[in-house]
């Protein structure tokens, strides 16, 4: 291996500093790190305070010379959001130059843009740390599960709302108590909106559901419901019935068509995602022959993240040595076709519904005549506890039906006079 691979990088926060920090420690690592170097650090401001100390030499604000600098073999982008991210990476790719990047906002808005570009180019596009981390769940779906008709796949893919959904469970603590921790010890951001909003989710799930189907999932199908709902009588009660409640990503193929959704989900307490805690992710898949293989591990954190970055480096200086003229088509993102995505309207699955009633005789047979009219079939609803305005509780639980049906009773149900509320809707694993 006499060449030597220089790395631009883009961005030194929290990942940047863990891929510098690998890059520069190479002892007891893989031989490739001989030959790669960190050529130049990009940044927005050489003032600002930051984890790891750098030669100054290294660093630069001029990031479209970076990208332009003809000695640089791979751009890392690790600096996060759209823009200037697409533009330097699409500048990049013009350049002939390889992009690692963890931005999975980026890939699921612009992933078609950027691919088709690297397709064009001969350049490699390297995503690992864009979904799940330090879990080697993108590598696993190009290549090491490539044999397998992907029948389905799902997962807790985001670290903070599996944390506060935890501490929620084992605390019987409020979701607005457990969030505020969760932001004073770093684990949620001061706007927490893309993580308990399902939005850091959905970006992930358009992404893998791309890979594992082989054709381009849109952004805005991917149905998508966030955990502010959640409440600890929720948790409390589906823990009376065998379920804790996780936010999951659901991704399947039904026909031609492919359902893909990120909502809370009763998931029962034997199945194996029901045991992942704190920000630890997990996915499930399942595919023809190899059936149901889980990866579970850290999900977020400067580690995990630069692991998977730095991994990602060296597949490409692998891949460069062995064969640099030609593109390894098991390490590329083909799109084979735009997936039809059906509605959720479509969906057939059970649900938990709490419902707030006059506590008087003939309430939940009135209930139940109600979701009856829809072809709503209950498989189970119980009185819990008398509020303090004397009003009932009411959990429901129905069988497996269709999601417009659910949705016509739901609104029937808001118009029962004894009815006070309906309180929350979860759909069941």
């Amino acid at each position: 291996m006499a060449k030597t691979y220089r790395i631009g990088l883009l961005g030194l926060g929290t990942v940047g500093a863990g891929v510098a920090g690998i890059l520069g420690d190479p002892m007891a690592r893989h031989p490739l790190f001989g030959c790669v170097e960190l050529y130049r650090v990009g940044v927005r401001s050489l003032e600002k305070k930051r984890a790891i100390v750098m030669d100054e030499r290294l660093m630069t604000t001029d990031l479209e010379a970076l990208v332009a600098d003809p000695t640089v073999d791979v751009i890392v982008e690790v600096m996060g959001g759209l823009e200037p991210a697409r533009t330097l990476i699409l500048g990049a790719i013009a350049q002939g130059k390889h992009i690692v990047t963890a931005n999975k906002a980026l890939l699921a808005r612009h992933g078609v843009e950027i691919f088709q570009a690297a397709q064009e180019r001969g350049v490699y596009v390297m995503l690992e740390a864009a979904v799940c981390g330090g879990i080697p769940v993108i590598q696993s779906l190009k290549q090491s599960l490539g044999a397998n008709r992907i029948v389905g796949l799902m997962g807790i893919v985001n670290g903070t709302t599996n944390y506060i959904l935890s501490r929620m469970t084992r605390e019987g603590a409020e979701f607005g108590t457990v969030l505020l921790a969760a932001q004073e010890m770093g684990y949620a951001e001061a706007d927490p909106t893309a993580d308990v909003d399902g939005y850091d989710a959905a970006d992930k799930m358009a992404i893998l559901a791309s890979l594992a189907f082989g054709e381009q999932v849109a952004l805005e199908a991917v149905y998508r419901e966030g955990i502010r709902g959640v409440t600890r009588a929720d948790i409390a009660y589906a823990a009376e019935l065998g379920f804790g409640i996780k936010l999951l990503g659901i991704a399947q193929r039904q026909g031609s068509a492919l359902r893909v959704r990120v909502h809370p989900t009763l998931v029962p307490h034997c199945h194996p995602l029901a045991a992942v805690q704190g920000v630890t992710n997990a996915v499930q898949i399942v595919g023809d022959p190899i059936g149901e293989v889980v990866f579970s591990g850290p999900g977020a954190g400067g580690g995990a993240t630069a692991s998977a970055v730095v991994a990602d480096v060296l597949n490409v200086v692998a891949a460069l040595e062995v064969a640099p003229q030609r593109v390894n088509p098991l390490m590329e993102f083909p799109y084979s076709k735009v997936a039809i995505v059906a509605p959720m309207s479509e969906t057939v699955t059970a649900f938990y519904v709490r419902l707030v009633a006059a506590d008087r005789p003939g309430v939940i047979g009135e209930i139940g005549v109600t979701f009856g009219r829809h072809g709503v079939s209950l498989e189970a609803i119980i009185q819990k506890n008398i509020l303090p305005n004397g009003e009932a509780e009411i959990v429901a639980i129905t069988q497996q039906v269709q999601e417009a049906a659910m949705q016509a009773a739901l609104a029937d149900l808001r118009q029962v006079q004894s009815l006070g509320a309906i309180a929350s809707v979860f759909r069941l694993l």
